[in-house]
């Protein structure tokens, strides 16, 4: 029996390819509003971060999020970022 295929997804912060489901999708939608996306499916253009604070930091520094979605992303969407890793741990 043929083995499913778990999509991949390349984490902003650090580049490295890991399974969509063990990242977080930051998701920007038509009208230019930037969320976390929970269930993945949201509309929009997506950019992954894994669930590390240093890859966090990484595209904070970089600004690599704002890159990835072309827009000015809030100081706010980054605080709820870094307590959601936290409360994870």
């Amino acid at each position: 029996m043929k083995q499913k295929k778990i999509p991949q997804r390349m984490c902003t912060g650090c580049g490295e390819m890991k399974p969509k489901k063990s990242l977080i999708r930051i998701v920007k939608n038509k009208d230019g509003e930037v969320s976390v996306d929970s269930t993945g499916k949201k509309p929009g253009r997506g950019a992954y971060i894994c669930r590390d604070l240093d890859c966090l930091e990484k595209a904070l520094k970089n600004k690599r999020l704002e890159r990835n979605l072309s827009i000015k992303v809030d100081e706010n969407l980054y605080k709820k970022l870094k307590d959601d890793i936290k409360n994870e741990r």
